[in-house]
């Protein structure tokens, strides 16, 4: 790797860090030795990158801290390819159409030298079960959640009872055999997951929730773990 490329590589790790990193762990990331790692960090900060800490103590970027968002990396490049080309296939159709304007956009933005990357690309998601069908389209979901809307719908469970809903949606999970909204649900007072192959029809309500869907999402998280703790098998004592 070359200097300039393991100076960028630093500047990614503490942004994608977002704490203090420790001069061991960025030269163990890097493959360098930690009198390398110290030298590389006092020429960025000799060329105004603004990183606090000091050898022994760590490093932070500060937040604030603007970079050239496309000053990116082969291994970034294919990590959006493939991304992309997965929510082509899985996505709802505009997420589709995003996936493709955005390897557009991405082709017309990086340096010449990194566009065969994106245009020969050699790494293809590969599925082997055909994508659920929705009886809506997925784009209301997901601007639900963004816009913190209601949504109204009919869902059959998996022993084939019907039911109508009003949920806060808070989530779209996808998988290779199913999509599954996370959500608040009013009428059991609790969180509750819905295929979206079994909402039979789906309305989007003027109302909005209030609580926001970070917060949300957070105490979603914090039930899920709640679950897989009772789940898991009391250990014996003694």
């Amino acid at each position: 790797m070359r200097r300039t490329e393991r100076l960028f590589q630093i500047i990614q790790i503490l942004r994608r860090k977002r704490r203090m990193v420790t001069g061991g762990e960025l030269a163990e990331e890097l493959g360098v030795s930690l009198r390398t790692l110290y030298r590389d960090v006092a020429e960025l900060v000799a060329q105004r990158v603004p990183i606090r800490g000091e050898a022994g103590a760590g490093y932070l970027l500060d937040s604030d801290f603007d970079m050239p968002p496309l000053m990116l990396t082969a291994d970034e490049l294919e990590a959006a390819v493939l991304g992309a080309a997965w929510v082509a296939q899985r996505g709802d159709a505009a997420l589709a159409r995003g996936a493709q304007d955005l390897i557009a956009k991405l082709t017309e933005a990086v340096p010449a030298h990194l566009r065969p990357v994106l245009l020969d690309a050699n790494l293809r998601p590969m599925f082997f079960r055909r994508p659920p069908t929705d009886s809506f389209d997925g784009a209301q979901v997901r601007a639900a959640i963004r816009d913190r809307r209601k949504l109204g719908i009919a869902y059959t469970d998996m022993d084939g009872r019907p039911t109508e809903r009003t949920i806060w949606p808070i989530m779209l999970g996808y998988s290779e055999e199913t999509r599954i909204v996370a959500a608040w649900c009013e009428l059991r007072n609790d969180f509750r997951h819905f295929r979206t192959d079994r909402i039979t029809s789906l309305e989007v309500h003027e109302a909005r929730f209030a609580t926001p869907v970070g917060t949300l999402r957070r105490r979603w998280e914090a039930s899920m773990r709640e679950q897989a703790a009772a789940r898991r098998p009391a250990v014996r004592r003694g």
